[in-house]
C-alpha cells in the first residue's frame, strides 16, 4: 500500500473543484474584453442622417439659412415688408443726394451738426421758460461696445485676409478663378460709376436677388447647375493646357538631385 500524506487527496480535489473556476474567470475576462471593445465602437458611432444633412449642398439649404438667419436675413428677404421698404428708401435718398444733387459728404455733416446744435440750443434755453421739458438726453458711446466693436471688426479683418492667403495659396483652382474674375468685373464696373454708385448697386442686389431666388429656387437652381458644369469644364480644360506644363516644386527637386 501507498501511504498518503496527509492533506494530499485534499489538495486534488481541491485543485479539481478549482479548475472550472478558472475557466468561469476566464469567460468572465472574455465576456469583458468583449464588453470593452463593443463599448469602443460605441465611442465612434456611424454617423446618422442629422449629421449628414450639414453636409449638403449649398443649394439644398434654405436662403434664409444662407443668409445668416435672424434680422438681417429677415430684412433682405422682405419678410417685414415695412423694414425693407424703409431700409431701401433711406438707402435711395442718401444716394440721390450725394449723386443727383451733387450734395458732399462734409456739407452732410456739418448741416447736421448746425440742426443738432440749434434744437439743443431751442430745448435747453427757450422751451423751458415755456413748457417743463425733460433734459436733453445725453448720448455717450459705452467702452464695453466700442471694445466689442473693434474686437468684431478685427476678427472680420483677419478672417479676411485668412480668406484671402487660402485662395492665393492655389489649393483650390475653381475658387481662385472665380475670385479673380469677380475683381476683374468690380474693376470694369468701378471704371464705369463710382464708388457710392457701386455700393447702392450691391445693396439694391442683396434687397432683390435673394427674395428673387427664393421665389423661383427650381428653375434659378438649373441655371446655376449648368453655369457650375460649364465653368468646371473650363477649369479643367485650363489646367491641362497651361497648369499641367508648369514645372512644380518635386520635379526641380529631382532634377537638381
Amino acid at each position: 500500500m501507498v501511504d498518503k500524506f496527509p492533506g494530499e487527496g485534499e489538495s486534488s480535489s481541491f485543485v479539481d473543484s478549482a479548475k472550472p473556476e478558472i475557466v468561469e474567470d476566464d469567460s468572465s475576462s472574455s465576456s469583458d474584453s468583449n464588453g470593452k471593445r463593443n463599448n469602443k465602437k460605441k465611442d465612434f458611432p456611424v454617423p446618422t442622417r442629422n449629421r449628414l444633412n450639414h453636409c449638403r449642398s449649398w443649394k439644398e439649404k434654405p436662403v434664409h439659412t444662407l443668409l445668416g438667419g435672424d434680422a438681417p436675413a429677415d430684412l433682405l428677404l422682405w419678410r417685414n415688408k415695412k423694414k425693407s421698404a424703409c431700409t431701401l428708401g433711406v438707402a435711395t435718398v442718401v444716394w440721390a443726394l450725394f449723386e443727383m444733387i451733387e450734395y458732399h459728404l462734409l456739407s452732410l455733416l456739418c448741416h447736421i451738426l448746425i440742426l443738432v446744435l440749434g434744437v439743443h440750443f431751442l430745448w435747453s434755453n427757450t422751451l423751458n421758460f415755456i413748457y417743463k421739458c425733460p433734459q436733453f438726453p445725453q448720448v455717450v458711446l459705452d467702452e464695453e461696445t466700442a471694445v466689442e466693436l473693434a474686437s468684431v471688426i478685427r476678427l472680420e479683418i483677419n478672417n479676411g485676409l485668412e480668406v484671402l492667403r487660402e485662395i492665393a495659396s492655389g489649393k483650390d483652382l475653381k475658387k481662385f478663378l472665380s475670385v479673380i474674375a469677380g475683381l476683374w468685373i468690380v474693376s470694369i464696373a468701378g471704371s464705369c460709376c463710382s464708388f457710392l454708385t457701386l455700393v447702392y448697386t450691391c445693396f439694391v442686389l442683396l434687397h432683390t436677388v435673394p427674395f428673387l431666388y427664393e421665389k423661383h429656387k427650381e428653375k434659378a437652381d438649373a441655371i446655376l447647375e449648368k453655369a457650375e458644369a460649364e465653368l468646371k469644364k473650363q477649369c479643367e480644360g485650363l489646367q491641362e493646357k497651361v497648369l499641367s506644363r508648369v514645372p512644380s516644386r518635386a520635379s526641380k527637386d529631382k532634377k537638381i538631385a
